[in-house]
């Protein structure tokens, strides 16, 4: 947190700064609508038209009215407006005119029905068309994927910071440091501290809340130690520091929190509460008011254990703090390891034998043999090796006696 430079106070207000770069396009022309958000699929159209003349009188252009609209591209896709009726109330078409004579219009889909014979010849052609599919992306994927080495575990987290609320004043951001516990490491060209950008806040059902969406992504690696088969001691833990700028550009301290790296893999939705050092009296409050500034915090893993902490009791008495607010987090975890793929390679293996003793339905039944077998052979074992050693050689020489 230290390296990440704070902002300049020299700045010019908001209202006066102009941006270099036109981020947004107020004013989109049809052309840039149509390259960067619609799909142009070459479509044919077909118009039927009625004529709703009286007798006498047809062929009258102001008495044309449109009745369907068909519409098919190359892909098969047919499209249909109005839809069909399927047993609905007739659509009303009110007639131009003095009279205004009213008509009905029903549609209804009357082709034939497909046979089966060639309902099934269809299923078949689209399956061999997935598998075709399916083939061509693996032969573009590959199956050469990178691994980590031997012993370890390769973690990688997309993250983002959806919201803060609760918080005291307007104009929030965010300063957030990644710290790695002994036996991690991380990529040498990433950088494991950011800083969001200046948000505003919204009221939402009575709270204030700034909605940030603002994406990161880490990537660590755990080495394990030799001849070590305990887990996981440590996971990594990220700090993060919320802040307020006001129209002066000055900041001031609204809370600290941390979150720890989920365990498990997949999406995970977390709040983390946040606090702030105080200082008793209204002096400091007035400061923090009229100049900016507050108390802070010199080391930031003081929110949860310091790192130069040693011992067996961590006292804070006598330290003022206040409740501040949250900030939500959105995880999406991935864990890669040499370990899952033999896991999942043995797996596959005792799935092959277990087809070949007798098909799935006896799956369960062998599975819970082998398994009270190993259970049996393991508790022998343990027993074995506590047992004296002249009470061993007895029992084998029993044993072979009696085989004799």
């Amino acid at each position: 947190m230290a390296s990440v430079r704070n902002r300049r106070q020299e700045r010019r207000t908001m209202d006066s700064s102009i941006p270099k770069t036109r981020i947004i396009n107020w004013e989109p022309t049809e052309e840039f609508v149509r390259s960067s958000r619609v799909v142009n699929n070459a479509m044919q159209t077909m118009h039927i038209m009625g004529d709703l003349s009286p007798p006498g009188r047809l062929g009258q252009k102001e008495n044309e009215c449109l009745l369907i609209t068909i519409k098919t591209d190359g892909n098969g896709t047919v499209i249909v407006k109005p839809d069909f009726n399927k047993g609905k109330e007739p659509y009303r078409i009110v007639a131009e005119g003095a009279n205004r004579e009213i008509w009905r219009l029903t549609l209804e889909n009357v082709s034939t029905s497909m046979k089966s014979e060639e309902k099934n010849k269809e299923e078949n052609m689209y399956k061999d068309l997935y598998v075709r599919h399916k083939e061509y992306l693996s032969g573009l994927v590959g199956q050469d994927f990178e691994m980590p080495p031997a012993g370890t575990l390769r973690y990688l987290m997309n993250g983002e910071i959806v919201s803060a609320q609760g918080f005291e004043y307007d104009n929030l951001y965010i300063h957030f440091f990644l710290e790695l516990p002994k036996n991690w490491s991380s990529l040498p060209f990433q950088s494991l501290s950011e800083v969001t950008q200046t948000c505003r806040t919204k009221s939402l059902e009575k709270e204030d809340v700034a909605f940030f969406s603002y994406p990161f992504t880490f990537e660590v690696f755990y080495m394990s130690e030799k001849d070590s088969e305990e887990g996981i001691a440590q996971w990594p833990v990220i700090y993060f520091k919320v802040l307020s700028l006001d129209f002066w550009q000055r900041y001031r301290t609204e809370g600290y929190g941390y979150l720890l790296f989920p365990a498990t893999p997949g999406k995970h939705s977390m709040t983390c509460h946040t606090w702030r050092p105080i200082q008793t009296g209204t002096v400091s409050a007035m400061r923090r008011f009229f100049i900016g500034g507050s108390a802070e915090l010199e080391d930031h893993s003081y929110v949860r254990i310091p790192g130069t902490f040693k011992g067996d009791r961590l006292s804070r008495f006598g330290f003022c703090t206040e409740t501040t607010g949250s900030v939500t987090f959105n995880l999406h975890c991935i864990q890669q390891a040499r370990a899952f793929v033999d896991a999942a390679v043995l797996k596959r293996r005792r799935q092959k034998v277990f087809e070949h003793l007798g098909g799935f339905s006896q799956q369960g039944a062998v599975c819970t043999i082998l398994e009270a077998f190993q259970r049996a052979r393991r508790k022998m074992q343990e027993a074995r090796e506590s047992l004296p050693r002249d009470v061993i050689n007895t029992g084998s020489q029993l044993q072979q006696e009696s085989s004799a």
